[in-house]
């Protein structure tokens, strides 16, 4: 078990219109959740669910909605809860049927 809950985040460089601003966006909101941040790795080959997959996430930081399509949200809400920084959004990770999640 870890000590700290940790969340990956998440800026989607061709949405993205200031990517600075944008991550201090997302630390920001990370640290006021306490979350631990990690940030994925730079190459467009590695899909981003198969880096949260690896990564053991709980949560998934974005700036803006916008950097997730509806698919790939429904996909990550599988893995980890997704926390938006403008506007104030979040979205609690499905629990598997009959389980626990």
């Amino acid at each position: 078990m870890r000590a700290h809950p940790t969340a990956m985040a998440w800026i989607d460089p061709e949405i993205s219109t200031a990517p600075v601003w944008d991550a201090a966006q997302v630390r920001r909101l990370a640290r006021h959740l306490g979350y631990a941040l990690t940030w994925p790795v730079q190459t467009r080959t590695v899909p981003l669910i198969d880096q949260i997959r690896t990564a053991d996430v709980d949560a998934v930081v974005l700036p803006a909605p916008d950097h997730l399509d509806a698919l790939t949200l429904n996909l990550v809400m599988h893995l980890a809860g997704v926390e938006i920084a403008c506007p104030r959004l979040s979205f609690a990770r499905w629990t598997p049927i009959g389980g626990r999640a």
